[in-house]
């Protein structure tokens, strides 16, 4: 096939073009460099700028053993110790007369509370009296009976009388006296006047009487209540699943809402031998000194029951904390900028606290807070490492 002249003229200016076209792209080849590539980042481990402004939302402490808690903090409420706690009411009718000792005062054994002008009180004074002149009588009977016996101007049957008067005399006289006893009269007294006492130590916290009240025994409310403050007794009710882990003696460390972040120590004394059906718990009693009156009887509380002196655990916040694929995990700062990511065995989880039981060391220096953050950070880095 013939080639027109004006094509082969042509041939040696494309050739000449496409030679250019190659050295160019080859030399333009030669000059890229490689991008560089990221270093790996280690599972599980994030690494922050020394500038980052992620830093400040990061806080740690360095970790220790202590007594951990073994249940969930018990609700439970703070009332008088009843072995140091008098309900007193009048063993006798009569009208006060005075004024009755004020609310709030301190009292001592036998300190007098108030006093009544009572007809009881006149009854069993003129009861004694009269027992005694009868017993008085009834032995100078007897010693005039006894010398005319010996005289044998009586009958044996006459001085056995005079002896059985004299005996039952006696029986009266000491049952007048019994009487006196037991509302704390005096036998020199005669003038119907009762004196109510305190029969513990403390402060008057209950009163309900008045100046001319008149007052029964058989009222509903006491007169009186006299506690001793400085010693409580707080009640707390625990589920029949957690008192096995409820002892004698054990202490428990008390709260009440009107001393936030302060807690108060307390020891069992008393573990409740009936459950509660309703309920299904437990009473329990613990004994609380009240130093300074600063708790009062009424107050709720909040318990928490603490393992043995011996026993320790690591107790961290639940903000340490996250889980993934029903794991458990926490981050371990190695340093300033460097945190690794570890694994944890939880065997209490609480309210804002958790007990780790596996996976942490003493003096480890752990991410209290911002463990969620260096997590997203974690998956930012391992995306990244991963582009091609």
């Amino acid at each position: 096939m013939k080639i027109p002249m004006q094509s082969l003229t042509k041939l040696p200016l494309l050739c000449c073009c496409m030679l250019a076209a190659g050295i160019l792209s080859a030399c333009s080849d030669s000059t890229k460099t490689p991008a560089p590539s990221k270093p790996a980042v280690p599972a599980g481990e994030v690494t922050l700028a020394a500038n980052s402004p992620k830093k400040a939302y990061v806080k740690t402490a360095k970790l220790s053993l202590s007594q951990h808690p073994l249940l969930e903090p018990l609700a439970g409420k703070i009332v008088y110790d009843e072995s140091r706690t008098s309900r007193i009411s009048s063993p006798v009718a009569g009208r006060v007369v005075g004024s009755p000792i004020a609310l709030g005062s301190p009292v001592k054994t036998g300190s007098t509370l108030l006093e009544l002008d009572s007809p009881d009180v006149a009854d069993a004074e003129a009861d004694f009296a009269k027992a005694q002149a009868a017993a008085t009588l009834a032995g100078h009977t007897l010693t005039r009976q006894e010398e005319l016996f010996a005289g044998k101007a009586i009958s044996r049957k006459e001085l056995e009388q005079a002896q059985s008067d004299l005996s039952s005399a006696h029986s009266d006289l000491q049952r007048a006296q019994d009487r006196l006893k037991n509302l704390h009269l005096s036998a020199r007294q005669a003038d119907g006047r009762f004196a109510l006492r305190a029969t513990v130590p403390g402060v008057v916290v209950e009163r309900n009487v008045n100046p001319g009240m008149e007052v029964r025994p058989d009222l509903d409310t006491p007169l009186y209540v006299v506690s001793d403050l400085a010693h409580l007794t707080v009640l707390m009710e625990v589920f029949e699943v957690n008192i096995g882990k409820i002892k004698l003696g054990q202490q428990v460390s008390v709260a009440v809402p009107a001393y936030p972040g302060e807690s108060f120590p307390a020891t069992v004394q008393y573990i409740g031998q009936v459950l509660d059906e309703t309920t299904r718990t437990v009473q329990v009693r613990c004994t609380l000194d009240n130093p300074g009156n600063r708790l009062m009887p009424g107050m709720y509380a909040t318990i928490m029951v603490a393992s043995a002196e011996s026993d320790r655990a690591f107790v961290i916040p639940l903000t340490a904390v996250f889980t993934e694929d029903d794991a458990d995990y926490v981050f371990i700062a190695l340093d300033d900028n460097h945190y690794r990511q570890r694994q944890v065995q939880i065997g209490l989880r609480l309210k804002d606290q958790a007990v780790v039981s596996q996976g942490l060391d003493a003096n480890d220096l752990l991410v209290t807070e911002g463990a969620l953050m260096l997590r997203a950070e974690e998956e930012v880095e391992t995306e990244t490492t991963q582009q091609p």
